[in-house]
């Protein structure tokens, strides 16, 4: 079909419509944060981010056009695989109280902590990282990496934890610490520090993922937002780093759903501002459920 070279030049000179001015500055907004939060956010945090932002150019901008935008751009949030299990059942004389009972849930800060260790095949061999995780506002308050699955690995990241909360200033008496029946996590050395920082040790009783669920879920964020996305892994050295990276990113600027779409430090900082010395101080094993 023939067009008039005068019809094609008016269209070419024609000043951009008011929505395609707007769809290029929230689409830059939305690759910005994107990429910014390990382009792992999906439609639903990237519209959140923006709303925490005020929008663009301040005017609020709807969930529909970021799923819009966002398809046109190639943009999607990270999918979860499977997690394996990386630790190995003790046989336990004694076995500990499981104070849990799949109730992955917490009336406040350090009342209920949880740990698991995951894994990461790198070029050099395995590298096996554990962490330590507040539950009530899901923040990794420990963590560490290492080529070696010995009882030190576990033992450094819940040192980790409560050094950050002495140096807070938060009391962690009565604490509830679960995790599953590993070997590293019911050594006498773990269990004689969880003693004397006078925390309550819980372990699952089944002996299944569901035991530990909130720790296996933490595993699987951190293998489908950071592991996969950048491996291949050389060894130690970068599979620290890159974690240094990812949990400061996930503790002060990851929007989580359990914390009300709030960062997990944001969500606890929240919490002391309203009970500013009234019930930091309260027994942890008061009440869990």
């Amino acid at each position: 079909m023939a067009i008039a070279p005068s019809t094609y030049y008016a269209a070419k000179a024609r000043p951009r419509s008011a929505r395609a001015v707007r769809d290029a500055a929230v689409a830059g907004e939305i690759a910005r944060v994107h990429a910014e939060n390990f382009g792992v956010y999906g439609v639903r945090k990237v519209y959140r981010q923006l709303a925490r932002e005020g929008g663009v150019d301040g005017a609020a901008v709807p969930r529909c056009q970021v799923a819009r935008l966002m398809r046109q751009l190639g943009l999607a949030g990270a999918v979860r695989g499977k997690v394996k299990r990386t630790t190995i059942p003790a046989a336990l004389d004694e076995r500990p109280e499981d104070l849990v009972e799949r109730r992955f849930r917490a009336p406040a800060p350090d009342r209920l902590w949880v740990a698991d260790l995951t894994y990461v095949a790198t070029w050099s061999g395995f590298v096996y990282v554990a962490f330590v995780m507040d539950v009530y506002s899901r923040r990794i308050v420990g963590w560490r990496c290492s080529t070696s699955l010995r009882a030190d690995l576990a033992l450094d990241a819940l040192e980790q934890g409560l050094w950050q909360r002495a140096r807070d200033a938060h009391d962690v008496t009565g604490l509830i610490h679960h995790s599953d029946r590993g070997v590293q996590y019911v050594a006498i050395r773990y269990t004689e520090r969880l003693g004397e920082a006078g925390a309550v040790r819980s372990v699952g009783s089944k002996g299944d993922s569901y035991d530990n669920a909130a720790a296996e879920s933490l595993n699987g964020l951190f293998k489908t937002e950071l592991i996969r996305r950048r491996a291949p892994w050389r060894g130690l050295d970068d599979v620290e780093l890159a974690t240094l990276e990812w949990v400061d990113w996930y503790n002060h600027r990851r929007l989580h759903s359990a914390c009300g779409d709030v960062p997990p430090v944001e969500y606890e900082h929240s919490y002391y501002r309203q009970n500013a010395g009234l019930t930091e101080d309260q027994p942890a094993t008061a009440s869990l459920h």
